[in-house]
Formats: C-alpha cells, sequence, structure tokens
C-alpha cells in the first residue's frame, strides 16, 4: 500500500515537472514587447507534421474544386507581400529561414485568411474583393496571421489540451485512498494551466503584426483601417467567419492606435513598398 502511494506521488511529481519545464517564450520581445511566458508540451516537429497534413488536404480539395490559385497578377501580389514579411520574420526568431513557408490564394467569397504552424499562408479572394484591400492591408492581416505561427499560438493550444488530459489521467491514476494527491496535482494545474484567453492571443499578433508590416514598408496605420472595415463589414450581417475568433471593435483598434509610436520609425526608416 505504501509503495503504490510513493509510486502514485512520484508519478505526480514527474507529471508537474515536464509541464513546468514545457515553459518557454517562443519569440523575441521587438519593438512591442511581447514577451509573456508560453506552454509547449507539444513538440515543435509534431506541430509542424500535423499542420503540413491538414494544408495540404486543404489545397487538394480546393484543387478538386477547381479554385485554387497558385499563379496570376493576384497571386503574384499576395507573394510579393509574403516575402516582405517573411523577410522581417527573423527579428522575432531565428529559425524562420529554415521553414517552408507557403502561400496559397483560394477563390471562394469567403472572409478569411490564416497562416498555419510552419509558416502555411491562406489568403481567400473574397478577403481581398468585399473588402476592397489595399496592400498596406493585405500586409496588416497577413502580418497578424504570420505572428500567430511566430508565437505558435497553434501548438500552445494544442499543449493546454494535451495537458488537460494528462491531469484527467493523474487523477484517474490516483483515485479512492490518493485523494490528497488528487488534490495536489487539482491545485498545481491552477497555476500551471492558466490559459492564455483568446483575447491575449489576438493582441499578440495584433502587436508583432503590426511590427512586421511597418518593418517590412507597409504604413501601420492600415492595421487600423483594415479593422475599421471588418467591424462596418459586419454591421446587419451577424458575424464574419474571419472575426470569429478574432476579437474586434472599439478596444482593439485603441490598442493599435497605442503601438503606433513603437512602430512608427520603422516604418519611416523601412524601404517602401508599391502599394495597390
Amino acid at each position: 500500500m505504501l509503495l503504490k502511494v510513493i509510486c502514485c506521488k512520484l508519478f505526480v511529481c514527474i507529471t508537474l515537472i515536464t509541464l513546468l519545464s514545457a515553459c518557454a517564450n517562443t519569440t523575441r520581445s521587438g519593438a512591442v514587447g511581447i514577451n509573456r511566458s508560453q506552454f509547449l508540451l507539444v513538440s515543435a516537429t509534431e506541430v509542424d507534421r500535423l499542420s503540413a497534413i491538414s494544408y495540404n488536404e486543404q489545397n487538394q480539395k480546393a484543387k478538386e474544386k477547381n479554385v485554387l490559385v497558385t499563379s496570376g497578377p493576384e497571386y503574384d501580389r499576395l507573394k510579393t507581400i509574403s516575402n516582405r514579411l517573411i523577410a522581417q520574420t527573423g527579428v522575432f526568431r531565428d529559425d524562420t529561414r529554415q521553414w517552408n513557408w507557403e502561400l496559397v490564394l483560394i477563390n471562394a467569397p469567403i472572409l478569411n485568411a490564416t497562416c498555419a504552424p510552419g509558416g502555411r499562408i491562406t489568403f481567400y479572394t473574397g478577403l481581398i474583393e468585399q473588402l476592397n484591400l489595399n496592400d498596406d492591408e493585405i500586409a496588416a492581416i497577413m502580418g497578424h496571421e504570420i505572428a500567430h505561427a511566430l508565437r505558435e499560438h497553434g501548438r500552445e493550444r494544442l499543449s493546454q489540451a494535451m495537458a488537460q488530459s494528462a491531469v484527467v489521467n493523474i487523477a484517474m491514476a490516483a483515485a479512492g485512498s490518493y485523494g490528497s494527491a488528487i488534490s495536489a496535482a487539482n491545485q498545481a494545474s491552477q497555476y500551471i494551466l492558466v490559459l492564455p484567453n483568446s483575447r491575449q492571443n489576438e493582441s499578440e499578433a495584433d502587436a508583432i503584426g503590426l511590427e512586421l508590416a511597418a518593418r517590412a514598408g507597409y504604413n501601420p496605420h492600415a492595421a487600423i483601417s483594415v479593422w475599421q472595415k471588418m467591424n462596418k463589414a459586419t454591421q446587419g450581417k451577424g458575424t464574419l467567419e474571419f472575426l470569429s475568433t478574432h476579437p474586434s471593435g472599439e478596444t482593439r483598434i485603441e490598442q493599435l492606435t497605442e503601438l503606433m509610436p513603437a512602430v512608427e520609425p520603422l516604418y519611416q526608416s523601412a524601404p517602401k513598398a508599391k502599394s495597390k
């Protein structure tokens, strides 16, 4: 009996140590000062593998529907913007030169854009056409999405979900007379698994994306105009798909405005992109 209790406590301790050792910061703080410590239990290699599978499946389905765009003026426009933004990602982390950066444009009336882990960018023509986006505004959105990949928010969310399952397993293993071990594990998890809410991740992506665009020579004030367009587009039409996981409103615009003094000097000193 004593041996079982010791083994159970040892299992809990090892698990907690593993969770604690998974804390890291995926990016340098940059001019915008993002330096939150993140919980990263799942390996970047595994997340990249899963991301590649999902991205390829998305593109294959789009190809079968004849809506996958990989060449032409609109694709070239996006490619130019993405190349300028990607060139600035080294400010935040060193390994992006080894990332398998990809870009696809999907011809569909969907107001959405993403950047999957590992630098896999997807844009939809609906977002560009319906909001009549100029290059600066495209750069603001694309920079925001790239920032999610740089900060590995997807890996972070997956790690959180995995850790929650691990806590359940610990509780099951320590059931019955091992109540004290369960209590200790649950108590510790309240501190270990303090999950950043969606708004926090979005604020980080806003800030880093703003800096990426400014360093790439795109007017950072476009980040404000694009969200004003987003907000206007939602009036009387419900929530756009792109905004379903992207908090909007005056608070967001205020936060972007507060960041302008940090990024405007970067924009002023950067080689300017030719906007369309």
